[in-house]
């Protein structure tokens, strides 16, 4: 297979589905508590050197071979203290959660998970441990995946539904869903709305999540300094989904907490302001995401279909080599450009073409014009036209003409051809029976470098409406 481009930079591109909430809510929102605390970077834990991510400490460094007792006090405030505040938070609103839960944290927290449990919160899995996967070998990785597993199993008696690595890997989001065991998985930050990856036979739904209307940003920078601007981003952001949702396009918004950022008190402010906010507003569906993927995939089911990207060359060639008219070279040539996820719709495939079409000699393309048939001519009256030009031919009524029309069509096209040198070709689809006429009428006057120039923007939009209906 010629060079393929794996990244996805479409996606729904301008037809986003509605996501259709319950009871018509505006806005589905997502609240994420990572709970990290005990799985960090430590040498307790085995690791090689102590945590330096994401904590009050500036500039912190990871120390080799010694445990940092600042960056282990941190860390265990958020399990001693700044969790049971979140937890007094939203029970107190009713408000559901969803847990990103280090598997070897959760195992040296039981009375924290009883509480969880008891709240009705998702327990998701964020992984054997909080550390970087980015140089893992990938049986590695594919292991670790598989005890974080077993152990969440063990630890909270049932097992975990979604993941969540975080520090993750190239190869994390596949491993993750070739698992076969999760409803959804969330190593994504790449849309608003969740969406299905097929990673070999599985159907695998993506649950986006998020790094900026996140909690981290009081660890990072820029970031946050202060409560009031936490609250000040995620209101913002809210009312901009809120008002896409009433507009028909309802989308989802993620939040991303830690017990130890947010579980503050003067951090928490901020959330306890907006929550207050999201309530009082009204139209929000507050969400765990396993409630997300339940809905999601109900409402918006998967639906396969041949991708031209995954095609080999000759499936590529039979299925797309008459979209430009019997000129097959197109379509190998476009086979060998690099495709990817863009060129698996209407629009991308049929850019590809056109690329090839440009930038063919001369020669090629009048080759291309002079393989058009005459618009209601011999060929159609004979029913020899390809099945796609006699079914445009049709759309248009070009093949119920009346005697006095079909003469019309004779003569324009005998001089048309006498002047330019090949057939008039308009995209017919776009247009009446009528409106062709008044255009060929109009055109056959032209000098033929204006009409070739005419002709071939013509043939590009042809392949664009076939592909069209081949294609989302």
């Amino acid at each position: 297979m010629s060079s393929r481009y794996p990244r996805d930079l479409i996606g729904y591109g301008p037809d986003a589905p509605d996501a259709r909430w319950p009871n018509g809510a505006k806005v589905a929102v997502s609240l994420v508590l990572n709970f990290e605390e005990g799985g960090e970077n430590n040498i307790l834990h085995g690791d090689a050197a102590s945590e330096a991510f994401l904590s009050d400490i500036a500039g912190a460094a990871m120390w080799p071979g010694q445990r940092h007792w600042n960056m282990e006090s941190i860390y265990e405030y958020g399990a001693r203290a700044g969790f049971w505040r979140l937890h007094r938070l939203f029970t107190g609103m009713g408000i559901p959660l969803t847990i990103y839960g280090v598997a070897t944290a959760l195992a040296r927290a039981p009375e924290q998970v009883e509480a969880m449990k008891d709240a009705g919160w998702e327990i998701a899995s964020h992984g054997l441990k909080w550390v970087e996967h980015k140089d893992l070998p990938e049986a590695e990785e594919r292991a670790q995946i598989a005890e974080a597993i077993r152990l969440h199993t063990e630890v909270v008696g049932a097992p975990p539904r979604g993941w969540y690595t975080g520090r993750c890997s190239a190869n994390t989001v596949r491993l993750t869903a070739e698992t076969g065991q999760l409803d959804w998985i969330s190593d994504t930050y790449d849309d608003d709305l969740p969406y299905w990856l097929e990673i070999g036979a599985r159907d695998q739904l993506v649950i986006p999540y998020t790094l900026e209307a996140n909690d981290m940003r009081f660890a990072t920078s820029p970031g946050y300094t202060e409560g009031e601007q936490f609250f000040t981003y995620l209101k913002d952001s809210l009312d901009t989904l809120w008002d896409e949702g009433a507009a028909g396009a309802a989308k989802m918004f993620s939040i991303g907490l830690h017990n130890r950022l947010i579980g503050r008190p003067g951090k928490m402010a901020g959330l306890k302001r907006f929550l207050h906010y999201a309530q009082a507003k009204g139209d929000v569906w507050f969400a765990t995401r396993g409630e997300i993927a339940a809905h999601w995939a109900a409402t918006h089911p998967h639906r396969r279909y041949e991708r031209p990207s995954q095609m080999d060359r000759a499936r590529f060639v039979e299925v797309y080599g008459g979209v430009y008219e019997h000129s097959p070279w197109v379509a190998e040539r476009a086979f060998a450009l690099e495709l990817g996820p863009v060129h698996d719709r209407a629009a991308g495939l049929a850019n590809a073409f056109a690329r090839v079409f440009r930038t063919a000699s001369a020669d090629e393309r009048v080759a291309v014009l002079r393989a058009h048939p005459d618009l209601a001519g011999k060929l159609a009256a004979a029913k020899r036209l390809t099945a796609e030009s006699s079914a445009e031919q049709a759309s248009a009524g070009l093949d119920a003409l009346t005697d006095a029309e079909r003469d019309e069509f004779t003569r324009l096209n005998a001089a048309y051809v006498a002047r330019h040198g090949f057939p008039f070709i308009i995209a017919v689809r776009d247009h009446d029976k009528a409106g062709i006429l008044a255009a060929f009428r109009t055109r056959i006057d032209n000098d033929s470098a204006t009409e070739t120039a005419t002709a071939c923007a013509q043939v590009e939009r042809i392949a664009t409406l076939r592909l069209k209906a081949l294609l989302p």
